[in-house]
Order: C-alpha cells, then sequence, then structure tokens
C-alpha cells in the first residue's frame, strides 16, 4: 500500500476500493522528495547513526556476552540478571533522565547523545550469550596454553564462531536504529539534526498533509533496510535458528 501510495496524487490516496496499481501514475511524488526537503542531508545523519550504533553495539555486546558465558568473576550472574532486567523497563520510564543527563553533559540536540544512549544493548548481549555458550571451553583453553590472551583469544577464536549471532544482531540493530523515532524526537531540536523518520513525520501539516509525497519518502527510506537485510539473511535465518535450538 505504502508502495502504491507513493505513486499517487493526494486525492487518490484513501479512494475505496483501494486502487493497487494506479490507473494515473503520478512519479512526481519522487522527485518533490528530493527537492521539497534536504533528503541528502537527511540520509546522512541516518545512515552515520546507524552505522556507528550497529558497530559499537556488535563491539559492547560480543565482548560482554563472551565475559558473561566464558569467564568467571564475583557477581556475575547478578550482573546478568540485573543488566538483563532491563529489557523488562519500556523506555518511557527512564525517558527523561536520559535527556536530564545528557542536557547536563552539554549534549542535547547531538548526535553523540543517541550514540552514547544505544551503544549498549540488553538484548544484544543476552542474543550473544547464547551463541559464546555453545563454544566448547576446551578451545578456549587450548588457545589460552598456547599463550593467547582473552583479546586474541577472542578475536581468533571466539569471534569467528558466533557470526551468525553477528548477522542476526546487526540485522536487528541496524532496522531498529534507521527506523527510531522517538529518542530522536526528544534528543534532536535543529533542522539540521534531523533524520529521516523525523524528516518524514514533520511533512504531516497541521491542515493538510501530501500522503503520497510522505509515501515515497517512506519507501525511500526503506531501501536500504531490504539492501542490509538481503546481504546479511544467511546469517540471520542461522542465528534464530541457532537461537531456537539453544533456547
Amino acid at each position: 500500500w505504502m508502495l502504491s501510495a507513493s505513486f499517487k496524487l493526494n486525492k487518490d490516496v484513501f479512494v475505496f476500493p483501494i486502487e493497487w496499481i494506479p490507473s494515473n501514475p503520478h512519479p512526481q511524488n519522487y522527485v518533490d522528495i528530493w527537492t521539497r526537503i534536504p533528503l541528502l542531508t537527511f540520509i546522512g545523519n541516518t545512515a552515520k547513526l546507524t552505522i556507528i550504533v550497529t558497530l559499537l553495539q556488535l563491539f559492547t555486546s560480543s565482548f560482554a556476552a563472551y565475559a558473561f558465558a566464558k569467564l568467571n568473576f564475583k557477581g556475575k550472574k547478578v550482573l546478568f540478571l540485573g543488566y538483563i532486567a532491563t529489557i523488562a523497563l519500556p523506555w518511557q520510564a527512564y525517558m527523561v533522565p536520559q535527556f536530564m543527563m545528557m542536557r547536563s553533559w552539554g549534549l542535547n540536540n547531538t548526535h553523540l547523545a543517541i550514540i552514547l544512549l544505544q551503544a549498549f544493548s540488553a538484548f544484544g548481549v543476552f542474543l550473544m550469550k547464547q551463541f559464546a555458550e555453545t563454544i566448547p571451553t576446551e578451545i578456549l583453553e587450548a588457545a589460552r596454553v598456547d599463550g593467547a590472551g582473552e583479546l586474541r583469544t577472542f578475536f581468533s577464536v571466539v569471534f569467528p564462531m558466533i557470526k551468525p549471532g553477528i548477522g542476526a544482531l546487526a540485522i536487528f540493530t541496524f532496522v531498529n536504529t534507521w527506523n527510531d523515532y522517538f529518542l530522536q524526537l526528544v534528543m534532536l531540536i535543529s533542522e539540521e539534526q534531523w533524520t529521516l523518520p523525523l524528516a518524514i513525520a514533520n511533512m504531516q501539516g497541521e491542515m493538510s498533509t501530501d500522503y503520497g509525497l510522505i509515501m515515497a519518502g517512506a519507501a525511500l527510506a526503506s531501501v536500504p533496510i531490504i539492501i542490509v537485510f538481503i546481504a546479511f539473511q544467511k546469517y540471520f535465518t542461522q542465528g534464530i535458528a541457532m537461537g531456537a535450538v539453544k533456547g
């Protein structure tokens, strides 16, 4: 419906019964979306945030999962349960404290605030821990006997064995960050800092809305998500399958 509406005039979008293939296509929506708003700026902002957050979450979640799964340290179980318990809290419950914290650091209306708040993921740690636990301890002990430190053991032994989980987490993180709206709405004020979700949402007017134009923007915004899924679908399906068996 989104793709169909993106090729319609505003008056034809909500015609019933739905005309799935427009009899009079209006591709001008895709031209107007580039001329009415600085689309390249918004795409660049979204891509920057999404790539940085995805890489940071893969890095932090993989390391934390390895520590929780294979290292022994005091308070490990309590710390893990406390960390995972944060998943049960809705973001709205700590939205205001996060905003106040970023403001006190002078980071409100900056991309860095969003990056810092999303660099860690309890869900990512939980997901990656399921893969790290499947690694035989004997392999890790053999690496340590050969003189490998923890970092070398992680990158040479652990990392190649948890690639399916990393692929699955990469898709989850990329899609969630690319489509994120509420955190960016709270943290970003100036238009030059906006991302695609904010820009598309602000195209909705108080008195009138060009839904064909908005659907064209939404269709363009969905293209990178489709590309990422196609690129990582092998790891995604492996990750889901392995997680199901482990569960």
